[in-house]
């Protein structure tokens, strides 16, 4: 499972993307199953995943999550693993 953010923490908007060290780190804080996402998320849920991929990126980040929080200017899903391409459909010409 693959999200794509678009997160700003004030040095402009940038896409990351989720890894599966910073969706098992959401797990094991969670306790939840990946599976659960498609229930829904909430903001935390969202940061929780955008502070390990910063992580898992090699970026620089707070050591506390709570710092992190705070600098957070906006958030949003972009994109998602899930998503398949839709076909056309069928027509009579051959």
């Amino acid at each position: 499972m693959n999200i794509t953010m678009q997160v700003d923490t004030g040095s402009g908007p940038r896409e990351l993307q989720t890894t599966m060290w910073a969706v098992v780190q959401w797990e094991r804080k969670f306790k939840v199953k990946a599976s659960d996402m498609a229930k829904g998320m909430g903001m935390e849920d969202l940061v929780y995943l955008a502070y390990c991929s910063e992580q898992a990126a090699g970026n620089p980040t707070p050591a506390v999550f709570d710092d992190y929080v705070k600098k957070i200017k906006s958030i949003d899903v972009i994109g998602s693993g899930d998503e398949t391409p839709t076909q056309g459909a069928p027509t009579d010409e051959s």
